[in-house]
């Protein structure tokens, strides 16, 4: 949709006073903003103007006009000037992101906690590597009597345990023989990789074995199962309860049903997107807006980050900072995974 150049002007002015104030704007607030020479008259028409084709509204209360999201959207893609990262916000998020990076799980922590904690928005994220990362090291250890510790490690750094009850006590021979079984026949396999059938033969290849150690090898599946399920996490939500532009029981329906989430985290392939409140099902959270981002590992897209806030939020400030987030997270996760990589090739 095409616009001269003083009507984009205006409807930035519009924007950008908007966002500031959060008061319906006027063309006396536009002119002291417009930086060019032009009467009120004129700005009141292109403001009439914008309305008619959709960039602005009029609230009944106001003779001023706030942004639609068409506006907001045309404003994001098209007018908007990013305030950039200086020096010292570059070094400290970097100080923030890489403190104790040593797993894909910290690595998403802490960029959910700084993104939260940097622009005052509540955060949504979800990941994909675990359903790629591969089984490095299976351990059992004994816990008491009849009870076994299942450890598992995998290549994204993620630790998971399991307690194990079995009808009797397995000595150190069987221990021994399980844990060489599981690194001749699992250890290597990606998360998706052991399924019910193949976990069947591998309880049948157990031979003598099979009725003592199957409730262990059962254990194992389980762990993948919880390791590969894609589950969406949430922080920052105190920053959306308290906004008063939003309406809280709208933002609890979608605390409790953050999972559905997934679907706009998915639609997140490449550079910064945004999505305006009802303009999908899942998202249903009058006047906010979700910028979205996605991370990569390796050139593949593996999750993304969600900074939900106000609709009026300061996109040229808080977009330079989700971009510059995303990007570290895929440096980061580069040298996390590859450097477990690279210990495995030796």
């Amino acid at each position: 949709m095409g616009l001269d150049e003083r009507k984009r002007s205006v409807l930035c002015a519009v924007v950008d006073v908007y966002i500031r104030t959060g008061e319906p704007v006027g063309s006396n607030a536009v002119l002291a903003n417009l930086g060019m020479n032009v009467s009120s008259a004129t700005v009141r028409n292109d403001m009439a103007a914008l309305e008619q084709m959709g960039f602005l509204e009029q609230p009944h209360t106001s003779a001023g006009r706030v942004p639609t999201y068409t506006g907001y959207r045309f404003y994001i893609d098209n007018l908007m000037s990013p305030k950039p990262l200086s020096p010292k916000e570059r070094e400290l998020i970097d100080s923030l992101l890489s403190k104790n990076a040593l797993t894909v799980d910290s690595v998403i922590e802490n960029a959910v906690s700084v993104l939260s904690e940097l622009t005052n928005m509540a955060v949504v994220s979800q990941s994909n590597i675990p359903v790629y990362s591969v089984i490095t090291r299976v351990e059992v250890i004994p816990a008491g009597r009849r009870l076994y510790a299942l450890l598992m490690i995998t290549s994204s750094g993620a630790v998971r345990n399991k307690v194990c009850r079995l009808e009797f006590d397995l000595n150190d021979s069987q221990i021994a023989y399980f844990e060489d079984f599981v690194n001749q026949h699992i250890t290597g396999l990606n998360m998706d990789s052991l399924t019910p059938a193949m976990l069947q033969n591998l309880a049948v290849a157990l031979g003598g074995y099979m009725m003592a150690l199957s409730p262990l090898l059962h254990a194992v599946y389980e762990l993948t199962e919880e390791l590969s399920r894609v589950d969406v996490n949430l922080c920052g939500e105190q920053n959306l309860l308290v906004d008063e532009s939003l309406r809280s029981d709208e933002v609890v329906r979608m605390l409790a049903h953050k999972n559905q989430l997934g679907e706009l985290l998915d639609s997140a392939f490449d550079g910064i997107s945004v999505v305006f409140g009802s303009e999908n099902d899942s998202f249903a959270v009058t006047n906010s807006s979700m910028i979205l981002s996605p991370y990569k590992l390796k050139n593949e897209r593996m999750g993304s980050f969600g900074l939900i806030g106000p609709v009026r939020v300061d996109y040229s400030r808080v977009i330079p900072h989700i971009q510059y987030i995303t990007d570290s997270v895929t440096r980061l996760l580069s040298d996390v995974v590859g450097s477990d990589d690279e210990g495995k090739e030796e």
